[in-house]
């Protein structure tokens, strides 16, 4: 294995956790704070790619159209909070489930209607479609490293916002002390519509990046969903800094398997077999990753709103 290859997987692993952290942190706010399971995060990051994709195209600005998928996904996240979800925040987990997934059947026929059932595909901008030599004779594309920066920067403003701000001082409380935070004259129905709307803004964002890597299509939100809730577990439930590290570890580990798993098992088998079952092992080990964290931290790795 040369360095170069392992530099290289490595940038992957930290651009899969990027966009894992951009869904899981506004998945764990919600959770955190609502203590509602929202199925239809997804959803979100489905809508986002939709709106990059179908603004880039009449725009023919790749950052217009970000802009418009996070308003998007922000104004439709609002609007589901406000008609679907308010009513669940006091009832069991079971009905948050159900709920959530209906929003999801819903959504996913309305996309249907308005773009179609074809998937979409959407190119690299420009100004970011070359290489940046890492190491010497080593490229490495300039907008995985732009997906890479754009994530550090948002785990920096969330970190900021939530410890800086009042609202942020709002969120924290109305984790741990929702009724006295209601007492003290907070609006407790518009906190929640604004954190939800972040949480949604954040889901767009990924969907919106993601685009230019994968088939935009209806669905593609719950194929990142599961890996986001195990982000979640992994890095705690409540805490920005626990998802950022929960998706990082769960990215390298995820690119790691795939990439050099098969390589180690050639030396004991076949190429075809050791490639076979190499990828059936890689899949697998994120949740061993999971469960051996819980074993360690049964809360995860970080508390709620440690930073």
């Amino acid at each position: 294995m040369t360095t170069a290859l392992f530099l290289e997987q490595t940038l992957n692993g930290l651009q899969q956790g990027v966009m894992l952290f951009l869904m899981a942190a506004g998945l764990t706010l919600v959770f955190g704070i609502m203590h509602l399971i929202n199925l239809a995060h997804g959803s979100l990051y489905m809508v986002g790619a939709y709106v990059a994709a179908t603004v880039t195209r009449a725009s023919g600005s790749f950052t217009i159209g970000v802009l418009a998928a996070l308003g998007a996904a922000a104004i439709l996240g609002m609007v589901i909070e406000r008609l679907a979800l308010r009513r669940l925040y006091n009832r069991d987990h079971l009905d948050q489930v159900l709920a959530t997934f209906g929003v999801i059947l819903t959504v996913n026929e309305l996309t249907k209607i308005l773009w179609g059932p074809q998937a979409l595909f959407l190119s690299v901008p420009e100004a970011l479609s070359g290489s940046l030599e890492v190491l010497p004779h080593t490229p490495y594309p300039t907008y995985r490293l732009f997906i890479i920066g754009v994530g550090l920067l948002v785990g920096l403003g969330l970190r900021h916002l939530i410890v800086n701000t009042r609202l942020g001082m709002l969120i924290r409380a109305g984790a741990t002390h929702r009724e006295m935070v209601g007492a003290l004259g907070v609006d407790i129905d518009r906190l929640f519509t604004a954190v939800f709307g972040i949480g949604a803004m954040l889901a767009g964002l990924a969907g919106a990046l993601a685009g230019p890597m994968l088939a935009i299509e209806v669905g593609m939100g719950e194929q990142i969903l599961i890996l986001t809730f195990v982000v979640i577990i992994i890095g705690g439930i409540g805490s920005v800094r626990g998802a950022l590290v929960g998706a990082l570890l769960v990215g390298l580990v995820d690119t790691y398997g795939r990439a050099f798993m098969p390589l180690f098992l050639r030396q004991f088998l076949d190429p075809a077999a050791a490639d076979g079952i190499g990828a059936s092992v890689s899949s697998v080990a994120i949740y061993v990753l999971m469960a051996a964290v819980l074993v360690w931290r049964p809360r995860g790795l970080f508390q709620a709103y440690g930073g």
